[in-house]
């Protein structure tokens, strides 16, 4: 335990850190209660530090999520490992997640020695999460949990299951025992991230136009939202909010891909990201869903910038 403040309280930043597909925003969701980092099947889905805020009577854990550290093959690929080490150096605790379902891999070792070269310069505590541990018996989850403790020097280690909720408020306990003393919490109670609307909305539409796609398009695929501004003439008991979006592909044929035969996929992802942004913004959204080609946009540093990266 890193000491209490005046009245107990500790308060601080947390990272959660994995290869792509650990479970780190399934984990982030579950410890905030409510969906604020996007989840996929696609790897490389997060692509902003979303900030996930647990807040107890005692303890306020802001959870800072990033994207997974990879072996990097394109300029967005080295921006994005960046991002991470700099997040790194900035917390106070950092959570490794490494999935009870598959063996321990090269991009685990990858992470690990990573992990332990950034230890040198500032001892942050690292704490080892065996995630999806429901997806296991007890003597594999035993075996892995073995493993894990032989890649590194860990704080701590502890197994959970944030789709079904086993040990996550442990894990939300064990984080926050790394946490340094505070006079309060550092966010106002009952807010939960503090990404800006725009950047969660873009997230949300990210994560709709992901869904059941081939493999090439996850890396491709960057949204920015253009514009959100209230329809007018509406009565005051019944505002809309207009919506303009484009998502940008790096080719014809992945445009192809997210606009589907007739439009028909573009208004599927245009009706699943809509409900999703209603429940986040709790008022009408009309959203305008457009599709623009940016040709190799990840290898080229001026659109990455325009693209927020």
């Amino acid at each position: 335990m890193t000491g209490v403040g005046p009245d107990g309280f500790v308060a601080g930043f947390a990272c959660l850190i994995g290869r792509p597909n650990a479970g780190k925003s399934t984990l982030t969701n579950a410890l905030v209660g409510q969906k604020v980092a996007i989840t996929s099947s696609k790897p490389q889905t997060t692509r902003h530090t979303i900030r996930g805020i647990v807040t107890t009577a005692s303890s306020q854990l802001v959870l800072v999520d990033t994207p997974g550290l990879h072996k990097p093959r394109t300029l967005l690929g080295e921006r994005l490992n960046d991002l991470v080490r700099e997040t790194l150096l900035e917390v106070d605790v950092i959570g490794f997640c490494v999935p009870a379902d598959q063996r321990i891999g090269p991009g685990d070792r990858f992470i690990a020695a990573e992990l332990a070269e950034l230890g040198r310069g500032k001892r942050t505590p690292v704490v080892a999460i065996a995630t999806k541990s429901d997806t296991v018996d007890r003597e594999r989850l035993a075996e892995h949990l073995i493993a894990l403790d032989q890649l590194g020097d860990w704080a701590d280690i502890i197994p959970c299951s944030a789709t079904r909720g086993d040990q996550v408020e442990e894990v939300a306990d064990v984080l926050s025992g790394h946490l340094p003393p505070s006079p309060g919490p550092l966010y106002p109670d009952g807010q939960l991230t503090d990404e800006p609307e725009a950047v969660m909305i873009a997230e949300l539409v990210r994560e709709a136009a992901l869904e059941g796609v081939r493999d090439e398009l996850p890396h491709s695929l960057a949204v920015v939202v253009e514009e959100m501004v209230p329809r007018e003439g509406r009565p005051p008991d019944k505002p809309l909010l207009d919506v303009r979006v484009n998502v940008f592909v790096e080719r014809d044929s992945q445009k192809a891909i997210v606009i589907g035969r007739g439009g028909s996929r573009l208004r599927e992802v245009g009706t699943n990201a809509r409900h999703g942004i209603e429940a986040l913004l709790g008022q009408r959204v009309h959203l305008d869903l457009h599709v623009k080609v940016a040709k190799d946009w990840q290898r080229d540093p001026k659109q990455l910038g325009r693209l927020g990266f």
